[in-house]
């Protein structure tokens, strides 16, 4: 059994749900500092490019790269190139959330380019170090950020199940000879 499949074995044991196949992942070829060319990991050459596509909920190749463009672009380290962990850290934030189409799969890459950022600025802002300007700032921007990924989390839930319908009666007049129930009402149809 291979490391991660034994720490997955581990993880699971003492949880009441099973074990998840590992997530998909990527490795990355340097072309320039802001750019590199996704390759399969060793081992996952065969079927590699359909589980991608399948964790972007998605049949198309175009749709597929320019996803993985896009978390290049977001997994870019400051004063650095692109990180690799970064990438697949996203691929299985994506994979998580199971996007049923390429709406729901941009909504995916967005929260999980939006998660990155926000822990990418509170590392920044690491011990409260520098002035009190920049602390605020940096404080500031992690808050939008995370705030940001909070209404993306609603609106992924909205796209899923529909609005929340609240049917709210302000009012009710009963006149004379009127009837009125309050409450939960059946017929014999239902």
């Amino acid at each position: 059994m291979s490391d991660e499949k034994t720490m997955i074995a581990t993880l699971a044991k003492g949880t009441s749900r099973p074990p998840r196949r590992p997530a998909v992942r990527v490795k990355l070829r340097r072309i320039t500092a802001s750019l590199a060319q996704a390759y399969p990991p060793d081992g996952m050459k065969k079927d590699w490019w359909e589980r991608l596509a399948n964790a972007l909920g998605t049949t198309s190749s175009a749709f597929v790269q320019a996803s993985l463009f896009q978390l290049q672009a977001a997994a870019r380290l400051p004063c650095s190139g692109i990180s690799e962990i970064a990438v697949n850290a996203a691929l299985a934030y994506i994979e998580a959330v199971a996007p049923e189409d390429e709406i729901q799969a941009a909504l995916a890459v967005e929260m999980a380019c939006c998660h990155t950022a926000a822990m990418a600025v509170l590392a920044r802002l690491g011990g409260g170090h520098g002035s009190d300007r920049r602390v605020i700032a940096t404080a500031t921007a992690a808050a939008r950020l995370m705030r940001a990924h909070a209404e993306q989390v609603e609106v992924l839930r909205h796209l899923r199940r529909g609005p929340d319908q609240v049917i709210r009666i302000e009012r009710v007049d009963v006149h004379d000879g009127g009837q009125a129930i309050v409450g939960g009402v059946k017929t014999g149809s239902q």
